[in-house]
């Protein structure tokens, strides 16, 4: 008996480029790539031939729904869930996904903040796939990422902007790199690096910060004291009894509260000083 890489399942939802090459037929995968790239549109076949195939990849995986699944400006995501299942010719049950699906969607706009683009009770808004975004299952749904837009094709949502603003740097570095006698190159890939830093706090004292417990940041605070920086815990060695502790908090999640770097330092009025208070105290309990 083998054992299993605790990897095997990384990735096993997501309807990557590898699983594209392994349902779809040689010229619809090249059709998409090529969409991809900007270098021509998708035309209906090919997109009803990806949502067979995303269909058929998600059913077998436990999925019953699909939603075009988007950012509005709520500050959250949101979905509208619709069933593979449609009736047949003979009042039957079938499964269909077809392009059409795949590709535009009907939200309920006047539920989203608009920026007063239109009425409230003018509920047209519509999503449309990012195909450069690979689709995943969550909860046995089917979820495509999308863009979210209103009827006259004003931004709806957090998604647009970045993808335009990545097509403009695109166009400038093809540019410059054309310029290098590199006529090959049509597009580039602005990549971004993932961090994620936390802080460890006490639930005792996590508690008695009506802010960070409300909003999930700091609100108020005294101000930096001179010359105080914040070399003594960022970017420090991770400690034994600090790997103990992480550990313990994932059989216990209830014994300490992670916030996100971005909520503690990056607010206004943030108290430093309180905060390495804070992962002191913390270090004095486990040592106790």
């Amino acid at each position: 008996m083998t054992n299993k890489h605790p990897f095997d399942d990384f990735g096993i939802n997501l309807f990557s480029e590898n699983v594209m090459k392994e349902c779809l037929p040689h010229p619809v995968y090249q059709k998409w790539k090529t969409a991809t790239r900007k270098e021509d549109a998708l035309d209906r076949p090919t997109a009803d031939a990806i949502a067979h195939a995303m269909k058929i990849w998600a059913m077998e995986k436990g999925a019953t729904h699909f939603t075009h699944w988007f950012q509005p400006l709520t500050g959250s995501t949101a979905e509208k869930h619709d069933s593979f299942i449609e009736p047949g010719d003979h009042n039957q049950a079938i499964s269909r996904f077809s392009g059409k699906s795949l590709i535009k969607g009907e939200g309920d706009a006047s539920s989203f903040p608009s920026g007063g683009l239109r009425a409230t009770f003018e509920a047209r808004g519509y999503t449309y796939w990012d195909c450069t975004s690979p689709a995943f299952i969550r909860d046995n749904v089917l979820c495509i990422p999308t863009i979210f837009v209103s009827y006259n094709g004003e931004t709806l949502d957090k998604k647009a902007p970045l993808l335009k603003s990545a097509e403009a740097i695109s166009k400038q570095a093809t540019r410059i790199v054309n310029l290098f006698k590199d006529k090959d190159i049509k597009h580039v890939n602005a990549m971004v690096g993932l961090e994620q830093e936390y802080f460890l706090v006490d639930k005792e004292m996590y508690l008695k910060r009506k802010d960070l417990v409300h909003t999930g940041r700091t609100l108020f605070g005294s101000m930096l004291l001179n010359q105080w920086i914040c070399e003594d815990i960022i970017l420090v060695v991770f400690l034994p009894v600090y790997r103990l502790l992480w550990r313990k908090s994932m059989k216990n999640y209830g014994s300490l509260v992670f916030m996100p770097k971005q909520n503690i330092m990056k607010s206004h009025h943030v108290n430093l000083k309180s905060h390495h208070y804070l992962l002191m105290r913390m270090s004095q309990l486990i040592k106790t």
